[in-house]
């Protein structure tokens, strides 16, 4: 895994810029996969998913994750009141016509996010809760050597100052512990894709 510069995110014509122009991209991340082709964007996600979610992630990235929604619970951050649809209008809801809200698919329900939409070279999914609105955005780019690499986006809308502090005290956390764990699910994925796709 590779962070990038936030703005390099514009340099793609990827769908979701016409849906978050109010957004801020907060991080950039590139994942290696080695002999990936221009195609083979289906194939990563669906081998992200078989390789599982939150259950499978090293204990402390589960401890972190546990604890900030015991914290959400206690402070009312994750109420309905706070989420999609209630205190923030959902993205998924002002789709354009030619981008249809996906079907669940296995694994998606172990995850927070809701998707947006999966194309064949980018997928996108929101959270929300009273400290900020977020996208999760992954594309399928290629690189300058012409290798092809999954890159994940977060972009960010918080909520006032309240949710600009909070992405700052989580920061830490994401970029020491989040982050690397998510990194080596993904990649080692990619490269058990084979044997997890036969299951």
């Amino acid at each position: 895994m590779a962070r990038l510069d936030p703005g390099v995110h514009a340099e793609t014509d990827w769908r979701i810029h016409e849906l978050a122009r109010d957004f801020v991209v907060e991080d950039l991340w590139s994942f290696r996969t080695p002999g990936a082709g221009p195609g083979d964007f289906p194939v990563m996600l669906a081998a992200i998913r078989a390789a599982g979610g939150m259950d499978n992630q090293p204990w402390l990235a589960r401890f972190l994750f546990a604890f900030r929604w015991k914290l959400g619970a206690v402070l009312g951050w994750d109420k309905p009141s706070a989420g999609l649809g209630s205190r923030i209008p959902a993205l998924r809801d002002r789709l354009p016509s030619d981008l249809p809200i996906p079907e669940p698919r296995p694994g998606d329900e172990q995850l927070p996010i809701k998707f947006i939409y999966e194309l064949e070279r980018e997928a996108a999914g929101e959270i929300a809760n009273k400290t900020v609105h977020g996208v999760m955005h992954l594309g399928w780019a290629q690189r300058d050597d012409g290798d092809f690499e999954l890159r994940m986006a977060v972009l960010v809308k918080p909520n006032g100052a309240f949710g600009r502090c909070y992405m700052a005290a989580i920061a830490p956390f994401r970029y020491l512990v989040i982050y690397p764990a998510m990194t080596r699910r993904w990649e080692q994925a990619w490269l058990d894709r084979e044997q997890l796709l036969a299951r």
